[in-house]
């Protein structure tokens, strides 16, 4: 992604109230607020057009982040008319993205609204409530100029609190005057003849999928982490083998000793039992930045 300057307002002052998001040299906008001020979101200008929103909360069932993804020729007609998802219990924040310059039409937002829906599968990050795929065939122009829109979509969607679009695995970041060269962050712990593998991120750390952990639990093992495997493997993340778990499937968790707990069955640095492939822990590697 490019650098770019960031111009958020904050409508009634709160940091997490409405609020909106602005980049430099972008005709896009972005806007976000609570559920609880939804009705004076609705009253808002930028809902007159075009465009596509964004309802991410929490699954009520599983209490795993969701989020639903959908488009409007007109924002507010659609929204405040009782649509099916908006009606539902799971979110707890809207956010909308525009044009300024009123050029999107229905196609455009259509063609990103399809785009986001693979891109959210692609991620995994929330379960996705959009029951069906969407998307618009446009010109090899507009898909240009919708590509375009969407990583500054992406730029400033962290920034209003939706991360569901970040890739698990980031690719590493050289520092800016550097000679940009490939580097490998891959980080390891083993233990009892098991492998597991993951990457530092800037949400915590991810164990890539194919990771062995152990079957059997240290009867240290706090409850938490004990409850936190328990659900892994009702989910199906973790998988069972004949010398222990397999990870199906990339997984973050909040820390790196979160991840080496739940890989070795109890407590754990993580920031010293992740060692790269030469056997340099984690802790030294971010000593070194």
């Amino acid at each position: 992604m490019h650098p770019a300057s960031i111009r958020l307002f904050l409508a009634n002052g709160s940091p997490t109230g409405l609020r909106t998001a602005e980049l430099s040299n972008w005709n896009g906008k972005g806007v976000t607020c609570p559920r609880s001020e939804f009705r004076d979101f609705l009253a808002r200008e930028e809902l007159e057009q075009p465009g596509i929103y964004l309802l991410t909360g929490v699954d009520p069932e599983t209490d795993e982040p969701a989020i639903y993804i959908g488009e409007a020729e007109h924002l507010r007609k659609r929204l405040a008319t009782g649509h099916k998802h908006v009606n539902q219990d799971f979110w707890n924040t809207i956010t909308i993205f525009i044009s300024q310059n009123d050029y999107m039409t229905k196609a455009h937002v259509k063609y990103i609204e399809g785009r986001l829906i693979v891109m959210a599968r692609a991620t995994g990050r929330a379960k996705l409530e959009n029951s069906v795929s969407s998307g618009a065939k446009l010109s090899e122009a507009d898909t240009a100029e919708m590509e375009s829109f969407i990583e500054y979509m992406m730029q400033l969607l962290p920034v209003l609190g939706v991360t569901h679009f970040t890739p698990v695995r980031q690719p590493a970041r050289k520092q800016a005057g550097t000679v940009e060269r490939a580097e490998d962050t891959t980080l390891y712990y083993r233990i009892k003849q098991l492998t597991a593998t993951g990457q530092r991120t800037e949400q915590g750390f991810v164990v890539y999928s194919g990771s062995e952990a152990v079957y059997e639990l240290k009867p240290s093992c706090s409850n938490g982490i004990r409850e936190l495997r328990e659900k892994l493997i009702g989910n199906g993340v973790l998988k069972k083998t004949d010398s222990g778990y397999v990870f199906t499937a990339d997984h973050e968790f909040g820390s790196p000793s979160t991840a080496g707990a739940i890989i070795c069955g109890g407590s754990t640095n993580g920031l010293t039992a992740w060692k790269n492939a030469s056997g340099v822990t984690l802790k030294a590697l971010e000593s070194e930045d």
